[in-house]
């Protein structure tokens, strides 16, 4: 019997080392899980205390946030002076001024850039002669120049009907936005064919109500490019003097207004001794005018009555840039005196040149 009990003592302490081990083994395998960071009842030092109860018990675990929110509050306790001495308060008026500055810039900055403003549109009229011999040859020539010019611009040429194509195929050829009219009467007076074919113009701008500056230029006529910057300036009504040159003589005519800076005080005479000159003292391209007063003459101050009484527009339109002189404006207005326009006069077949009638057209 005594030895049966010394086995079984034996055995049970066995049992109770393998289940200690047991134990042992299985809290330090998972402590090994456990993140290093963080305290735990395995990690915190164990307090003695002669309660037994509050040594029993766990002590309560702190999380991350609650560490990060006291360590915030010891840096926020430590640094407001540190703060205030770095980034001092600005004032309420230097604050103010500072704005004022940026606004003041940022206004300068804008004027500096450029304001885009629109090119007034320019409508370029020509009647051409059939007994103008140079007549595709001039063409050619017044397309050259009017293609310079930048757009836009319509250029409008007028001829009596005829079996030939020609002006027909140069005036596709010039790369030019333009209409091609074509009237069937005929005329043995030159300059009454010439105002018959600026009334077409004129009755087709009105009937469209093609809005713009109107200028009648001859084929004969040379310009200065700076001209049609000057003429996209006009408001309403302008004028300009021009030479007339003749081939082989050194004899220059001078025709149109007389300015003081922009302001018409006269016009040059066309004949000497006081001798009386039926023609109106300015020259067919001499003048140009806002188109709006073919289909609203009320706008520029005058009674529709006036234009529905007259067939014919260019008498009317004549009649309403010579009537007040006021309303016309000189080009350029810096000096009006400038000559930028030139109407040249040529040898005919026999040898004669052209007669002064025939230049105004």
């Amino acid at each position: 019997m005594g030895i049966t009990e010394r086995s079984k003592k034996r055995v049970q302490l066995w049992k109770k080392a393998v289940v200690h081990f047991a134990l042992c083994f299985v809290m330090g395998f998972f402590t090994g899980f456990a993140p290093t960071g963080k305290a735990s009842i395995f990690t915190r030092p164990a307090v003695i205390s002669s309660n037994i109860s509050d040594h029993l018990s766990p002590r309560p675990v702190e999380s991350p946030q609650q560490v990060a929110a006291d360590v915030n509050r010891s840096l926020m306790a430590e640094t407001p002076i540190v703060a205030m001495a770095a980034a001092p308060a600005r004032p309420k008026e230097h604050t103010e001024n500072s704005r004022f500055i940026s606004e003041k810039e940022q206004q300068q900055e804008e004027e500096k850039e450029p304001k885009f403003t629109p090119r007034r549109f320019i409508i370029i009229v020509t009647p051409t002669s059939t007994k103008n011999k140079f007549k595709s040859v001039l063409l050619r020539r017044l397309a050259n120049t009017i293609r310079l010019v930048p757009q836009p611009l319509l250029w409008i040429v007028v001829e009596a009907k005829t079996e030939s194509n020609g002006v027909s195929e140069a005036l596709r050829k010039t790369g030019i936005m333009y209409r091609h009219l074509v009237f069937k009467e005929n005329f043995t007076d030159a300059e009454a064919e010439m105002d018959h074919q600026r009334n077409i113009a004129l009755k087709h701008i009105e009937q469209h109500k093609l809005s713009g500056i109107v200028h009648f230029a001859g084929l004969s006529n040379v310009y200065d490019l700076g001209f049609f910057d000057q003429l996209r300036e006009i408001e309403v009504f302008g004028t300009w003097p021009m030479a007339l040159l003749a081939a082989n003589r050194e004899k220059v005519i001078i025709e149109g207004p007389v300015c003081d800076s922009s302001q018409v005080i006269g016009w040059h005479l066309k004949k000497m001794n006081n001798q009386t000159d039926p023609r109106p003292p300015i020259h067919i391209s001499s003048f140009a005018f806002n188109s709006s007063i073919l289909w609203d003459p009320e706008r520029w101050g005058r009674t529709s009555s006036l234009q529905s009484s007259s067939q014919n527009s260019i008498k009317f339109v004549k009649e309403v840039v010579l009537e007040d002189e006021t309303k016309l404006k000189g080009i350029p207005p810096e000096d009006c005196s400038k000559i930028m326009l030139w109407s040249l006069r040529f040898h005919a077949a026999g040898g004669a040149t052209t007669t002064k009638r025939q230049i105004n057209q």
